[in-house]
């Protein structure tokens, strides 16, 4: 039986199959004149599964009225592509059913990933830095103790909203140290994370999935101009040296920020161990490193690709342990 779980978010779409052996990454930006429902027609065929598990994020993009009205765009593309058994999982990590709210599908895509920790691995603190967004989850006794929305998390220090990709550097940076001194930088979407990471060999090209700000290329002369447009400069401007202490800067900042909303968790539940997984796995050893915490990583237990899909296959495992097990839930 061929179990896959997808995982939609805003930007992209991940494909995982319980048995880890199938591992896809769409960029599908629901934003725009979206081919969400086109693209999981084509994966459907493709794949062909005996069983679907979704979680979502994407119905807070800004394409939809209200959150409800994205959870339902996008259970509406998920039914009319499948012709199988399809369950949702909520934001408590539970299978949905018709009796409960469907705005507790929104962005309930972490409830999927802590659950399997929390079975798997125990009490910890679980964080994921994606191409957008970072979560840091408490896990007790075996379930999360997190807020059940983003906003609530975002309150509670549970959701910090920058990623390895997709984040604009004056979200997280105002200043940059260059040859002369100290610079303001611009607040144009001149370059994001992912320039900086690729100037700094954290990423590849290939790992370079979204968009880029100048609708350019992907190599790194290409994000040295970016990362030079920040500082309203150019590669005449300023050294190549300059710019890649820039991109250092900005990996600082992110790194900083994760660990001071870590910080804000561990204190309040009492944790100290820390399980990372995503694109920015990098980041979060360097933080737990600091914080002097055990970092257990996805990418060493599962391997790094799953990591980079982890909510996926995490839906996909909990669907297949249900049917293995009926009534577990």
């Amino acid at each position: 039986m061929r179990i896959i779980g997808i995982d939609i978010g805003g930007a992209n779409t991940k494909i995982a199959s319980a048995d880890g052996k199938i591992i896809e990454l769409h960029y599908i930006p629901l934003w725009k004149d979206t081919t969400l429902p086109e693209s999981l027609e084509n994966i459907a065929a493709e794949l062909q599964p005996d069983m679907v598990s979704v979680v979502m994020t994407g119905e807070l993009a800004d394409c939809f009225e209200d959150k409800l009205q994205g959870i339902q765009f996008i259970m509406r593309s998920v039914e009319e592509a499948f012709d199988c058994e399809i369950k949702y999982i909520d934001s408590n990590g539970h299978f949905y059913d018709e009796s409960k709210n469907l705005r507790d599908l929104a962005a309930a895509n972490w409830a999927a990933s802590t659950r399997l920790i929390g079975s798997e691995i125990g009490d910890c603190i679980f964080v994921d830095v994606g191409s957008t967004t970072s979560d840091i989850i408490p896990i007790k006794d075996g379930k999360h103790v997190a807020g059940l929305t983003d906003f609530s998390r975002l309150m509670r220090s549970e959701l910090f909203y920058a990623g390895t990709l997709r984040t604009n550097l004056a979200y997280l940076l105002d200043k940059v140290k260059v040859a002369d001194g100290n610079c303001n930088i611009s607040s144009e979407l001149f370059a994001n994370t992912a320039d900086a990471y690729l100037m700094l060999g954290d990423i590849t090209e290939e790992s370079y999935t979204c968009e880029t700000a100048d609708g350019a290329g992907k190599s790194k002369t290409d994000a040295m101009r970016r990362l030079a447009r920040v500082v309203c400069a150019d590669l005449e401007e300023i050294s190549s040296d300059e710019i890649y202490n820039i991109a250092l800067q900005v990996k600082e900042r992110q790194i900083r920020l994760l660990c001071e909303t870590i910080s804000v968790v561990a204190k309040k539940n009492g944790l100290n161990c820390i399980v990372s997984a995503g694109l920015g796995e990098f980041m979060i050893r360097e933080a737990a490193k600091r914080l002097g915490f055990e970092c257990i990583s996805v990418a060493e237990k599962w391997g790094a690709d799953i990591s980079k899909v982890f909510p996926a296959y995490a839906a996909a495992r909990i669907m297949e342990d249900e049917t293995s097990q009926p009534g577990k839930e």
